[in-house]
């Protein structure tokens, strides 16, 4: 069900699965910012070869490119609550045996790279089969709503949260954070288990049907929708710049600015900080400019953020340059995932979300190794740079779509129309 909140937009009803599913995302987010502030930091204790340190951002989205499609496959096929519960099980026995491993002092470079790889591998089943399971707790009216506070939550939890307390994790020991992320993984499979256990219906499948066909089927619905097509595209580019800036963030604080651990945790708390403003103002945003535009405004305002953190010298620029971009990632990212959910047949959503996740993310990695490169030839400043590059790219591949800007599908768009509210 859903509420008219007092701005007037259609929000979410906690009851019937959403407040546990946003329990859990919030909880695991939480853990998921423990692991993801500190492994940088363990790999740069490892290794002084910026290349290295970006091999493992890379191999954090190299399973994308290839389990993705084959995720969001699994994801239409399968008990989606189930699916989640499991691989979250699976991810924190992963996660506490890495920890048990890093607190006996055998971690090394190989072993962060095998850890990335095997949770993204997993995070491709769980994030396809999420997104096809929400419009089944709310109404479809609400999507954009329950989006945003799913996501501010998870900024809220990921960076505001998590991120001052990875300093003091790693005091008491480098393992610790993993462990806690362990349990997060835990407490997270627990709640989602408690979901309600009805699964929408479905359209049964044609006698012989394969994955390999019902992959192909979500790629065609993709291609056909216009604005997902543009959406798909600009994401791509703007992540590969996201890669390059993620494999060079830590030598961009620890190393140009001279500003430590506690910089690091400063920048991506300015992140989380901005991400959550970005959470609550995304759908007065949209009121105004509706979703494609608010898409374009964000990456516009991004590329301005990503030319100061590479320009100016300053940890006070690169906090606010953060805060920033956070911002206008999360009126990025609400409104993307909003219109997928819209726009998609409910039986197709896994593989409408698989196929623009695995096309999107397919650049991030070549992003990662590209930003790693950079900054050893041309300096630790260079990444945020490139990446402002290919922002500038996504920005200008948007423009042909300011005239068809559309929140549901259009009767001329070639998509199938879409289920009404459950």
């Amino acid at each position: 069900m859903a509420t008219a909140d007092a701005t007037g937009v259609r929000a979410p009803a906690w009851r019937g699965g959403f407040g546990r599913l946003w329990s859990a995302a919030v909880l695991s987010s939480f853990g998921d910012a423990l692991r993801g502030a500190a492994l940088p930091l363990l790999a740069v204790s490892l290794t002084d070869e910026p290349l290295l340190v970006a091999s493992v951002t890379a191999c954090g989205y190299l399973p994308w490119i290839v389990f993705g499609l084959l995720g969001g496959a699994v994801a239409d096929r399968v008990d989606q609550r189930r699916a989640m519960w499991m691989v979250d099980a699976v991810r924190g026995l992963l996660v506490a045996c890495f920890a048990v491993a890093v607190a006996f002092g055998h971690a090394s470079i190989g072993l962060l790279i095998a850890l990335a790889f095997a949770l993204t591998t997993l995070q491709t089943l769980f994030d396809n089969a999420a997104t096809a399971l929400l419009p089944a707790l709310v109404d479809r009216e609400a999507l954009g709503s329950a989006n945003a506070r799913l996501m501010t939550g998870q900024q809220i939890a990921g960076g505001l949260v998590a991120a001052p307390v990875v300093p003091l994790l790693l005091v008491v020991g480098a393992a610790m954070p993993f462990g806690v992320d362990a349990v997060t993984f835990l407490l997270a499979a627990a709640l989602v288990a408690s979901l309600p256990t009805a699964v929408p219906e479905r359209t049964p499948r044609p006698t012989g049907s394969t994955l390999r066909r019902e992959i192909a089927e979500g790629l065609r619905t993709l291609r056909r929708d216009r604005a997902l097509r543009a959406l798909c595209a600009a994401t791509a580019l703007c992540n590969i710049g996201v890669g390059a800036l993620i494999a060079g963030l830590v030598f961009l604080v620890t190393g140009w600015l001279g500003a430590g651990a506690a910089g690091y945790a400063a920048a991506t708390t300015a992140y989380a900080a901005g991400g959550l403003t970005g959470g609550t103002a995304s759908g007065r945003i949209v009121a105004r400019l509706g979703r494609v535009r608010a898409v374009l405004l964000a990456g516009t305002v991004q590329t301005g953020a990503l030319v100061v953190m590479g320009s100016v010298r300053s940890m006070v620029a690169l906090a606010a340059a953060m805060a920033v971009f956070g911002f206008m990632g999360m009126v990025w990212n609400v409104n993307t995932r909003t219109l997928m959910q819209e726009r998609s047949p409910a039986e197709l959503l896994g593989r409408v979300s698989s196929a623009f996740r695995t096309l999107a993310v397919a650049g991030a990695p070549l992003g990662a190794l590209l930003g790693g490169a950079v900054a050893t030839a041309w300096g630790l400043n260079a990444p945020a740079l490139l990446a402002a590059g290919f922002f500038i790219l996504a920005v200008a591949s948007l423009i042909p779509m300011l005239g068809t800007d559309v929140s549901v599908v259009a009767p001329d768009d070639g998509v199938m129309t879409a289920h009404a509210p459950r």
